[in-house]
């Protein structure tokens, strides 16, 4: 603790200071969605170089055919790992601007009931708040210290609420000077406010658009009805056919790769109090949708899942119009787990709906992404560290919990830079983010940069 105790001081001492400086970074309007915030894009990311550099790292803003990328480094002790931290400068549009209570470039702190106190503001939490808790760290332990306790690298993106169109290419052009022996990435959240988290899995993602075609044109229910094939029908038969009574998906080798989760983790998370009431109610459900037999948690959590996003054919106007539609269309996304392969599940519900279809018919598709799970072995050491860390911080067990969504980037880690992630953040889920009124709360800001110096500490030791 020699070594770790003065810098948790010196965050301490300086957190007034830090707060400031998030406020001037919240100030910049960084849409990267809406070319109308282009310079202010730049200018998030020339903030974040020039602050960078006043804690002594080598920081550059570097050009992309979008939005620029803001990288840095900084030497540690010969032989101490090499880490990369990952976060995003860029924000979600501010629309409808009047449901919120201020502006949501004018940060503040508000007091939201008698002793929790909040930032407000776009980007306060989605991910602004996040990134500085690790940028703060490094400023205090190098305050302290005057280096760091090991070597980091930092990779700031203007695009990740965009889509992230540069970050890949950016990836694969740079993978030499990028590469670390892996990455922190802060875009996650704590279980609740007082217990910290380690996010272990991610599902992954396949995206199908599906059209069924039959006859050369609309016709009349009366005079075609009975004996001409209905792409409506068909199609809707066969979406029911993906799910069998007790909830299992139906279609051939779609749980290749998928593994039971270990029983030591299902009891964690059994511990965690997440009942089918607690989660289903606040949005007027009861009874969980999907595989017979298993927890909310770990149907969302460690469970593949077909969903069908969106259905339409026919006339679907005001009134009512007696017709057999032509064509007749759904968006289907499959959510993956464990080793399951996106491109393996993309052939394999073609295949199945390609069974179904009557000889007379036709059916198209048009993908719509794939990106395969991540999962983080549950004994890594570095993980365990991070869990003993955490634990430390906020004197409450640190859980490993899983995202029933997905966060492209630490995938692409694994594909262009082959190193894995360290998913650590200090979000909840009320923060709003992507909605009106985003706020983070103010222990998050300070908590969290006390628990990345706890975590460096243990990493490197």
């Amino acid at each position: 603790m020699s070594t770790l105790s003065p810098v948790l001081s010196r965050l301490d001492a300086d957190f007034d200071n830090s707060l400031d400086r998030l406020f001037s970074l919240l100030r910049l309007k960084s849409i990267s969605t809406d070319p109308a915030f282009k310079a202010d894009c730049r200018s998030a990311a020339e903030w974040l170089v020039a602050d960078l550099k006043t804690i002594g790292f080598d920081a550059s803003v570097r050009d992309t055919p979008g939005h620029p990328m803001v990288v840095a480094h900084h030497d540690g002790p010969t032989g101490s790992p090499h880490l990369l931290f990952y976060g995003h400068y860029d924000v979600q549009p501010v629309d409808p601007l009047n449901l919120w209570h201020d502006d949501p470039f004018d940060p503040k702190v508000k007091e939201l009931e008698p002793g929790r106190k909040v930032i407000t503001g776009r980007g306060s939490a989605d991910d602004k708040g996040q990134l500085m808790t690790f940028v703060e760290t490094c400023r205090a332990w190098k305050v302290v210290h005057g280096s760091l306790p090991c070597r980091i690298t930092i990779l700031f993106e203007g695009e990740e609420e965009s889509g992230s169109p540069s970050l890949k290419p950016f990836l694969e052009a740079n993978a030499a000077e990028l590469k670390a022996d892996f990455a922190l990435v802060c875009d996650t959240g704590m279980w609740d406010q007082e217990t910290p988290a380690i996010t272990v899995g991610l599902r992954g993602l396949v995206g199908e658009e599906v059209v069924v075609k039959a006859a050369n044109r609309d016709l009349h229910s009366g005079e075609f009805g009975g004996a001409a094939a209905n792409p409506v029908r068909i199609l809707a038969k066969v979406l029911a056919d993906i799910h069998d009574d007790t909830g299992r998906i139906t279609i051939p080798g779609f749980y290749d790769g998928v593994e039971e989760t270990p029983t030591q983790i299902l009891k964690a998370w059994q511990g965690l109090g997440e009942t089918a009431e607690t989660f289903l109610g606040p949005i007027g459900l009861s009874v969980p949708a999907g595989e017979q037999g298993r927890s909310v948690l770990e149907l969302v959590w460690a469970r593949p899942t077909a969903e069908f996003n969106g259905i339409s054919g026919g006339y679907t106007g005001k009134g009512f119009k007696t017709v057999i539609a032509a064509e007749a269309f759904a968006k289907v996304s499959f959510r993956l787990v464990h080793k399951q392969d996106p491109a393996k599940i993309r052939e394999a519900f073609r295949a199945f709906v390609h069974e179904r279809i009557p000889g007379d018919c036709s059916v198209e598709f048009h993908p719509h992404g794939g990106s395969p799970a991540i999962q983080l072995s549950y004994d890594s050491p570095f993980l365990i560290k991070a869990q003993t860390a955490l634990t430390d911080e906020w004197n409450k067990p640190a859980v490993m919990i899983a995202a029933g969504g997905s966060i492209p980037v630490v995938g692409d880690f694994q594909t262009y830079l082959g190193m894995g992630s360290l998913l650590v953040g200090f979000g909840l889920s009320d923060d709003r983010i992507h909605s009106p009124n985003e706020k983070y709360e103010l222990a998050s800001f300070h908590k969290g940069q006390r628990s990345w110096a706890r975590i460096l500490d243990a990493l490197t030791r």
